[in-house]
């Protein structure tokens, strides 16, 4: 049955045919009323009264509607009319990949570019519990601009399980029955050609076989017959990609081989570590690494050779990126190690209203030095705490371990409606056995309109003098100045003297900032590192406050702008990877880009903090320790390098390491609220409840008792650690004390007056949680920490399904695949959600996972915190808790 141009059904009409295969006819067709030209797939007549072309006719558009991705083709629409079926897609233009592969040699670049956007589309629709079975180049489609989408999901399958892409196989709940093959030959994993019940590692197979030909130019598993074929699938490799002439890396051809193992468990284990991979082979800074994620700990025993030559390759490629890096003269050299310099606050010799200008010129002078290659800035966090300091050059430099210290009087002068800056850097060495000595100083004396040619003019200067050769990506760094606009700038270090350079997490500081940041972008719209700050702080906001859609896009409009106008700096890619991690929970786009900034600034210790956050919570816990120890080296004296450090420890449940990292964190910064909590989880995790109440009791007295005991009910729900005065003093709180936060301050008392056994307040507080949390979620219904909070309200309310469901909503939303720190939050929610509604088997599902993971959790925590009391005495928890840290 052909449709002739005119034809309608429904409000579509027929314009003229775009293409035929063995499921469906489409067309191109107008929207009557939208005006739109859309795709429409009709099923041919033959089959229109075939009830199993029908069912899987149907199975497709409901597969396709229920996933929503940039990389899936979008459907629209979907019904019958005078007897024909179709359905309605939006309309490509360009052609299959099997059309870009038979046409002309695709690059390693493009094949890299589209096999990334496969991936995702696959990840996003394994998400959702699909699975494709039929992917092959046929089925992918490249649009004119290289975008990529998945095409027809004709045999897609629904699978138990999937929204967190689980690694175990799943039960197949679609209609084929076990025996039959289903595929495209060539493309078909093992599992499908001996009629074996199917996963979405299965699309990870034909995603290898897919990856092969685009990197080869030919088919992996192609025989002269169809008999052959099946049996070089099901017993032959692939010729090595190394033979295709093309210079593969070792990466990807690893990355392809790991696709097409026979056994599924010996494969990738979702999609997503798949699209990680790909992102990390492509990128020369992180190859090194390329090796840690590729064989997730619960496949790795048993396995074979397969996974020593993958760290085979990866050690390959370590010993030559060292070799390079030695041969440079770079950080890694023995002979010529990297130099350190501390950048300390210069002395404001001014007014003192004029501190923040002097900050902000020592600031600006170590942000250039940061992306020089062969120098180590101690990061500002270190040297801050010697601003007007009594010691001397030597003991600063021994306690930063320092070579080389810069230091400078600042004087800024407006009288007489003129207004000048006199500038008196030094650079200080102290390397020699004797007393240190200037290697360089030069007074500078300019009208302010000039101050940003004076800060390029130190930095360089600087450099020349530590003897580094500057390229002409150096000196185009260096004489960058971030504005022209001195009004802007003067905002901007308002902004930063404010948040102590985004030091700051509490919202009230934030919020104060964000006003100083949105100044210094109005008066110049060209200020990428106004806006770099500013999208910092929404995406801060969001993730710890409110989670308001404005802020969202707000922040990820910044920091596109930020790096529209500096691709070469550093700060917008960090801004647009806070973005991706704290408002999207996108974590491996948030890596991507932590290490774009970083290829531009390698030592810069806030790339280096996010990134070891961003990998505790991809589970990558060796990864983040070793940037946190070399975020800690470049910032010893900061309390927030510290505390990141012994946070790394305590996940790995290392805890003489923690508590040693955290009681320097508390040292250094005494009323440091976030850092005096860490240390105290140290203790709990231990099974220390007094040694953990003993850190609260000799907090400083400067820490104001409400925001000290607000933090610890809202953050980690330590509400029980508190001791009686705090927690009568925790009743006594208004939302002030939470910014505003009615639901978080309901919730929180709603705990406090659980331990107190109150269950009419229990009850008061938490309805009013409950109409708090649902309020909130109308404007973010995807917030998974609003949906489990929520749930814990409902169960404190005795409605246990309404408890139970939107628990698993918001573990589903935030599943411990995606993100393991913020997941393993949500999983204990849900846990403590089944103790309260008597489900005690499925509260110890929830927890044991967690106690064979890095965690917060753990077995001595369990045994002390009152919320897992109705669980003691259980053989199974008893076991648990025996054999687990």
């Amino acid at each position: 049955m052909t449709l002739a141009a005119g034809t309608r059904l429904g409000p579509y009409e027929i314009l003229a045919p775009l293409g035929a295969g063995g499921m469906g006819e489409v067309y191109r067709a107008r929207h009557s009323t939208l005006d739109r030209e859309v795709a429409v797939k009709v099923l041919p007549a033959h089959l229109t009264s075939n009830p199993d072309a029908l069912a899987r006719f149907d199975r497709e558009a409901k597969a396709v509607a229920a996933l929503s991705h940039p990389n899936i083709l979008s459907i629209f629409d979907f019904g019958t009319h005078n007897g024909v079926s179709y359905s309605v897609t939006e309309l490509l233009q360009g052609e299959t990949l099997r059309g870009r592969l038979d046409g002309s040699t695709v690059t390693q670049k493009q094949a890299v570019d589209w096999s990334l956007q496969i991936a995702r589309g696959l990840s996003a629709a394994h998400g959702k519990g699909v699975v494709h079975r039929d992917l092959k180049p046929d089925n992918v489609f490249v649009t004119n601009d290289g975008h990529v989408k998945i095409l027809d999901f004709g045999l897609a399958k629904r699978v138990d399980a999937a929204p967190n892409e689980q690694t175990n196989a799943p039960t197949d709940t679609g209609h084929t029955e076990p025996g039959t093959v289903m595929g495209t030959m060539g493309y078909m994993s093992p599992e499908q050609l001996r009629g074996l019940p199917v996963d979405h590692r299965t699309d990870l197979f034909s995603f290898g076989a897919i990856l092969y030909e685009l990197l080869s130019g030919r088919k992996a598993f192609k025989r002269d017959s169809a008999s052959d074929t099946i049996a070089a699938i099901l017993k032959e490799e692939p010729p090595e990609l190394t033979q295709s002439g093309r210079n593969v890396s070792p990466a990807l051809d690893h990355i392809v081989r790991h696709c097409l193992e026979k056994d599924r468990e010996n494969r990738f284990q979702t999609a997503k570590d798949v699209a990680f991979a790909l992102s990390e082979a492509s990128s020369p800074t992180t190859a090194v690494t390329s090796g840690s994620y590729v064989v997730p700990p619960e496949a790795r025993r048993g396995k074979s050779l397969a996974i020593v030559a993958a760290v085979a390759v990866v050690l390959a490629v370590a010993a030559a990126l060292l070799w390079n890096r030695s041969k440079l003269g770079g950080a890694s050299s023995a002979n010529a190690g990297p130099k350190r310099i501390a950048v300390l606050p210069f002395e404001n010799l001014g007014a003192p209203e004029d501190d923040y200008f002097a900050d902000g010129m020592s600031d600006e002078i170590r942000g250039k030095l940061t992306s020089l290659q062969g120098v180590q800035v101690i990061a500002r966090g270190s040297s801050t705490p010697y601003k007007k300091t009594n010691k001397t050059p030597k003991q600063i430099a021994q306690e930063l371990n320092a070579s080389y210290l810069l230091t400078a009087t600042v004087r800024w002068e407006k009288s007489g409606g003129a207004s000048r800056v006199h500038v008196s850097p030094e650079l200080v060495d102290v390397t020699r056995p004797d007393a240190p000595t200037s290697k360089w100083q030069q007074p500078f004396d300019a009208a302010m309109t000039d101050v940003f040619q004076v800060q390029s003019d130190i930095a360089t200067k600087v450099a020349q003098a530590l003897g580094g050769a500057l390229g002409a990506g150096d000196e185009k760094r260096l004489s960058e100045g971030p504005t022209q606009n001195l009004a802007a700038y003067d905002a901007f270090l308002k902004g930063e003297e404010t948040s102590k350079a985004m030091a700051a997490s509490d919202p009230p500081t934030i919020r104060k900032s964000l006003s100083y940041y949105e100044q210094a972008v109005a008066l110049d719209p060209g200020f990428a590192q106004g806006w770099a700050r500013l999208s910092v702080a929404c995406a801060l906001l969001y993730a710890n406050a409110l989670p308001e859609p404005r802020l969202a896009e707000r922040s990820r409009q910044a920091a596109d702008k930020a790096i529209a106008l500096q691709p070469g700096r550093s700060e917008g890619y960090h801004a647009l990877g806070n973005y991706e991690r704290l408002v999207r929970g996108d974590l491996p786009r948030a890596r991507e880009q932590y290490a774009k900034g970083l290829r531009l600034a390698p030592n810069s210790v806030d790339l280096l903090g996010s990134s070891s956050a961003t990998e505790q919570a991809m589970g990558l816990a060796d990864t983040a320790l070793e940037h946190a120890k070399q975020a800690e080296r470049l910032d010893p004296r900061s309390a927030s390098a510290a505390r990141r450090l012994g946070a790394t420890f305590l996940l790995l449940r290392r805890y003489p390491e923690a508590i040693a990292a955290l009681d320097r964190a508390v040292a250094l910064a005494p009323s440091n609220i976030n850092a005096i909590e860490y240390r105290v989880m140290a203790s709990l995790a231990q099974g220390d409840l007094p040694g953990g109440r003993a850190v609260i009791r000799a907090v400083p007295k400067d820490v104001e008792p409400t925001a000290l005991v607000a933090y610890f009910a809202q953050y980690n729900d330590l509400g029980w650690v508190l001791d009686d005065e705090q927690r009568d003093l925790l009743l006594r709180l208004t939302p002030d004390a939470f910014d505003g936060d009615r639901a978080a301050l309901a919730i929180c008392l709603a705990q406090a007056y659980a331990l107190k056994g109150d269950a009419a307040n229990v009850r008061l507080q938490a309805e009013e949680a409950r109409k708090g949390f649902e309020d909130q979620l109308r404007e973010s219904p995807n917030d998974d920490q609003r949906h489990v909070l929520l749930a814990l309200a409902l169960a404190y309310l005795g409605k246990k399904e309404e408890a139970v469901r939107e628990g698993l909503r918001g573990v589903e939303l935030r599943p411990l695949a995606k993100d393991a720190f913020g997941g393993a939050y949500d999983q204990q929610v849900l846990a403590r959600i089944y103790i309260l509604v008597g489900d005690h088997e499925k509260a110890l599902d929830r927890l044991e996972p967690l106690l064979k993971m890095p965690a917060l959790i753990s077995a001595g925590w369990l045994k002390i915190d009152p919320n897992y009391a109705p669980l003691r005495g259980n053989p199974r928890f008893e076991k648990l808790v025996a054999g687990a840290k």
